[in-house]
């Protein structure tokens, strides 16, 4: 319905910084195109793509490339999904936004914005990317609009942070309570996270004081990079 996941969008006021702090996590970035008049740049672990916005918006966005977007409208509308706004004329790259009920908001694009990458990349010093997770006190709203959309709600019983998951081919969302952490996540897992961790130190990489309570610092991690995103690396399988 949304179309295929592109990017997790993330405002910066510094774009080189946040460049540089992904770049120490072991990105790398991609050549993106002329879509946006403000500076842009788009890095990645060959599984995540993250694009680097020097504006004004909401952030994290989710954005995924919808071809045809303005022919796709009536369908979206008739599945019960209202834009927020949409840049649909002649003269624009197409583009709407939406938002889900716990209040993320998402946008759908025409086309892509940075090129394909040629080859694969192995995972960053952060592990695997799991998936995005969301901050929501009302799973069963957030789990219909997703599932609405094609995504695949999996429950969670053994986890302690991440209580649902919903799956498409190209993401993996989770939810997780506002009072173990109130930001949006991404989330990274690796069976050896604590060598990880302990290399990212060495790096002057050093995770927050707010990882919730009963984490083993040794073994997980929560990062926050320049421009605020919540990186959080868990020891465990993907």
């Amino acid at each position: 319905m949304f179309g295929r996941f592109l990017e997790i969008s993330l405002n910066t006021d510094d774009i080189a910084a946040s460049v540089q702090f992904y770049e120490r996590l072991g990105f790398t970035q991609l050549t993106a195109n002329d879509t946006w008049s403000h500076p842009y740049g788009v890095l990645s672990d060959g599984r995540l793509c993250i694009g680097l916005h020097q504006r004004r918006d909401p952030s994290p966005l989710l954005s995924f490339v919808r071809p045809d977007l303005a022919q796709h409208l009536p369908a979206l509308r008739a599945a019960g999904f209202e834009p927020l706004a949409t840049h649909l004329g002649d003269s624009d790259f197409h583009e709407l936004r939406l938002r889900d009920p716990a209040g993320q908001e998402l946008a759908l694009l025409e086309a892509r914005t940075f090129s394909p990458q040629r080859r694969a990349q192995s995972a960053s010093l952060c592990g695997w990317f799991s998936g995005y997770s969301m901050p929501s006190a009302d799973f069963d709203s957030v789990r219909a609009f997703w599932e609405r959309a094609g995504f695949v709600a999996l429950d969670m019983p053994d986890e302690p942070l991440l209580q649902l998951a919903l799956t498409s081919d190209t993401l993996t969302l989770s939810l997780h309570r506002p009072r173990l952490l109130e930001e949006p996540l991404l989330v990274f897992t690796d069976p050896h996270m604590p060598e990880r961790v302990a290399a990212l130190a060495a790096r002057d990489i050093h995770g927050s004081a707010r990882l919730p309570r009963g984490m083993d610092r040794r073994a997980n991690a929560l990062i926050e990079s320049p421009e605020g995103a919540q990186l959080l690396l868990l020891q465990g399988d993907g």
